[in-house]
């Protein structure tokens, strides 16, 4: 008797202490960033408040009632600190200031406040890899060969053969101590020394300012790029191009990525993304952890170039085999061209059943300003046009080969980010109502038909689509939690099923031949109809 009631004592010790984990689990699994739709603001092309054709803090803060009203609950802000712009903000040179051009710290402040009002949760590009030349740091570091911050950088006697990511050598000669100093990018981006204790120190100090102020944390910009260990071996060279093989993911990459994440996580509830180089899974899986980033980019599904339907849901099927935590779901970014004209084909319908895929499926969803509506590429017709230090480049070294001045515009188009970074298209008035006066790039001239105001008012436009699938994703936990029961693939049509705490939701999306499905009986339908045309779709719960 004694020994049976010792029996009953401990399987009451182990199921209170398993259900006790399993609470803890759920609690550690539940992360506001899963649950939040994300939207990423180009910075200058976003609101304009004081009619000097670039967006700032002011003007953004007057739209938070829109993206409120979209469904928002997060805000990736690209950079917005002091800098001289070679690169629109990627080039910072300095870390505790913000760029006269978006406003004050103040203006900041209370963009930041408003945000909050709403429930709505605001990220910050923070640039670690690199510094302006104009940076405090870099101006001190070129003065002596003995000066105390010349290993913040790297400088040496003779560059190897290590190529920069814009085209050409990443070295540049300093007149000063005659001596090459390392950019990845462009020359007046100069790359830090991360094997150096002091920088790794500053950028903690870096990191706990911002958090101090309030952000809710970070996207990590090319953070696999850090020199971590120095300039190392040449890069090999394969069919005459340059294998990117020593100068990224580097062996101390993942040590400084942990110190970066320990540090924001001495605040809570604090959400890091990386920027991995890579499009491969087995590359972007590696950083994604509980002591490393809590998500990456997934440029595997991201950044596909042309549409294919059983691509897109093979890398759905990558993703969920290899990423450990939650993938990101995305198809457009400041670096890549607009996801309706890469995509799409310039179909709002196509372009809505993708967002469809990108707010049902497992994952974090990044939507890029402007998507919502719709909005197209711009293209530069002169050299005076493109503002992209990355077209501008790749433009001369095409002339530098002899081509002319026409190949070298269609090979500097190739390459320019400035497709995607026009202006946000609010109304049909001068300027697509982002600014009064001329703007520091051109807008696209088809405002007039696509902005908000207009898509606003018509009942089965793009935006309110957004609005329906947001509202969608906001409501039902099993869109933001659940798991896959089912990930399938035929004739064109992608179908996956998510369960989560017994409630299940299935969603089919069809790019190929209209078709008539089958939905189980009793299903509610939440949106869409059976009756699936090209590009269309059905959400219901099982």
């Amino acid at each position: 008797m004694k020994s049976n009631l010792v029996i009953i004592t401990l399987l009451s010790f182990f199921m209170f202490n398993s259900s006790s984990v399993k609470a803890q689990d759920d609690k550690n699994s539940q992360k506001w960033w899963k649950e939040s739709v994300f939207y990423q603001i180009y910075m200058p092309s976003y609101a304009d408040s004081n009619r000097d054709g670039y967006g700032d803090f002011k003007g953004m803060t007057s739209k938070l009632d829109y993206l409120k009203d979209l469904g928002i609950k997060g805000i990736w802000l690209t950079p917005f600190l002091t800098s001289p712009k070679v690169d629109n903000g990627y080039d910072i040179a300095n870390y505790y200031e913000v760029d006269p051009t978006y406003g004050s710290k103040a203006d900041f402040d209370e963009f930041l406040s408003e945000a909050h009002k709403r429930g709505i949760k605001v990220i910050m590009d923070m640039v670690l890899n690199h510094t302006s030349t104009e940076s405090k740091w870099f101006q001190e570091s070129k003065k002596s060969l003995d000066n105390p911050y010349r290993d913040y950088y790297i400088w040496k006697d003779k560059p190897n053969n290590w190529e920069s990511f814009f085209g050409g050598i990443a070295w540049e000669k300093d007149t000063t101590t005659n001596q090459y100093y390392y950019h990845k990018f462009d020359k007046k981006m100069a790359d830090l020394n991360w094997s150096n204790p002091k920088v790794v120190a500053e950028v903690q100090k870096i990191l706990r300012f911002w958090l101090d102020a309030g952000v809710d944390g970070f996207r990590l910009d090319v953070i696999n790029f850090l020199s971590t260990d120095g300039i190392t071996a040449d890069n090999p060279i394969k069919d005459g191009q340059q294998q990117h093989i020593n100068d990224i993911d580097q062996a101390g990459v993942k040590k400084a990525m942990r110190i970066i994440k320990s540090t924001v996580s001495e605040y809570e509830s604090r959400f890091i993304v990386g920027e991995i180089g890579s499009d491969k899974i087995e590359v972007l899986k590696q950083y994604q952890s509980q002591d490393l980033l809590d998500v990456v980019f997934n440029f595997n599904f991201g950044s596909i170039k042309t549409f294919s339907s059983q691509r897109s849901f093979e890398e759905l099927q990558s993703m969920e085999k290899n990423m450990s935590n939650y993938p990101t779901l995305f198809f457009g970014s400041h670096d890549m061209p607009r996801m309706i004209d890469r995509l799409a084909d310039g179909n709002p319908e196509r372009a809505l059943a993708l967002a469809t895929l990108m707010l049902t499926a497992k994952g974090v969803p990044f939507v890029y300003y402007g998507e919502e509506i719709g909005m197209h590429n711009i293209i530069s017709n002169n050299l005076d046009e493109m503002v992209d230090i990355q077209g501008r480049t790749h433009y001369q070294l095409a002339l530098a080969k002899g081509k002319s001045p026409d190949e070298a515009l269609m090979e500097g188009n190739e390459h320019n980010r400035d497709k995607s970074r026009s202006p946000m298209q609010w109304n049909g008035n001068a300027f697509a109502g982002f600014s009064t006066e001329k703007t520091w790039i051109k807008f696209n001239s088809n405002y007039k038909r696509v902005n908000v105001q207009h898509l606003m008012n018509k009942e089965n436009s793009i935006l309110n689509g957004y609005k329906k699938l947001i509202a969608l994703r906001n409501n039902e936990k099993v869109l933001q939690y659940g798991t896959y029961d089912r990930l399938e693939y035929n004739d064109n049509q992608i179908l996956f099923t998510r369960s989560f705490e017994g409630d299940k939701i299935t969603v089919v999306l069809n790019f190929g031949t209209a078709k008539k499905i089958s939905i189980p009986k009793g299903a509610k339908i939440l949106m869409g109809n059976p009756k699936l045309k090209l590009n269309d779709f059905i959400i219901y719960r099982n």
